[in-house]
């Protein structure tokens, strides 16, 4: 009879506990409350930095700057225009580049946001580099950092808050929040599903579009990331993505929508 009522609380939670993602409209799980998402992921952006190199490339960390403030600038017309400004309460944005060889980048509920220079050669220009950002920045506006975390409070600790497990657990908490991001490289990295790949891909494609970039140029990006794995296991960024042939037909299939807010 415990287990039961137990297993129906867990669900009332996860039925009510429901946010909507912008632009697709898909429901989803979402346990954690912003200002708790945001508050833990700047202490663990700012660690991040203490422990990893900034690049020294001024040229290339000026471009990742620019771009980074282009989709920002972006992102907010979007949200404005659509009456969404509330879900940007709270976010510090800051757009940082990371000397190290891994093909990677992320960014964290708030908008801190990391790039690697690993990531720069299958980048080859700007275009390319919001391409990668663009598709970041998305998961952090569709809150899929926080639905990840929910999923596992959900399934690991009973349908708990983050706050609940943060005055319980505060250590399991912090190490949660890590490990969704794969801001530490020794945690176990908390995977988007692809399900959330392909809704950043299309979020993605509009706001770079929005910030000024011909969208068009994702595919061959994409193309690019699939050749670096050499027909071998992908690079870590891409090992829960999409297979290559979806992910370019879905591409092709938001295009239309995309080039709507691209000004050539």
């Amino acid at each position: 009879m415990y287990k039961k009522i137990i297993a129906f609380s867990v669900a009332v939670v996860m039925l009510v506990a429901c946010t909507t993602v912008p632009i697709t409209g898909r429901r989803q799980l979402n346990l954690v409350s912003d200002a708790q998402m945001q508050s833990l992921s700047y202490d663990a952006y700012n660690q991040f930095l203490k422990e990893n190199k900034l690049s020294r490339d001024a040229q290339a960390t000026a471009m990742v700057k620019r771009a980074g403030q282009r989709i920002q600038r972006a992102v907010e017309q979007y949200m404005a225009a659509n009456g969404l400004s509330q879900e940007l309460q709270g976010f510090e944005w800051e757009f940082n580049l990371i000397e190290d060889d891994q093909v990677n980048a992320w960014a964290m509920a708030g908008g801190k946001t990391v790039v690697y220079t690993g990531i720069l050669p299958v980048a080859q220009n700007e275009t390319g580099l919001a391409v990668i950002m663009g598709h970041e920045i998305a998961h952090a506006i569709a809150k899929h950092g926080n639905e990840r975390m929910s999923q596992q409070l959900a399934q690991q600790f009973g349908g708990q808050t983050l706050s609940a497990l943060a005055g319980a657990q505060p250590g399991t908490a912090q190490n949660l929040v890590m490990a969704v991001y794969g801001a530490g490289s020794q945690l176990g990295l908390l995977k988007y599903g692809r399900t959330q790949e392909s809704e950043a891909d299309r979020l993605g494609l509009i706001f770079m579009a929005m910030a000024g970039y011909n969208p068009e140029e994702a595919v061959s990006f994409w193309k690019r990331m699939e050749a670096k794995g050499g027909g071998q296991a992908p690079p870590e960024f891409l090992s829960t993505h999409p297979s290559a042939g979806t992910r370019q037909a879905d591409l092709q299939k938001h295009m239309p929508e995309a080039l709507k807010y691209y000004k050539r």
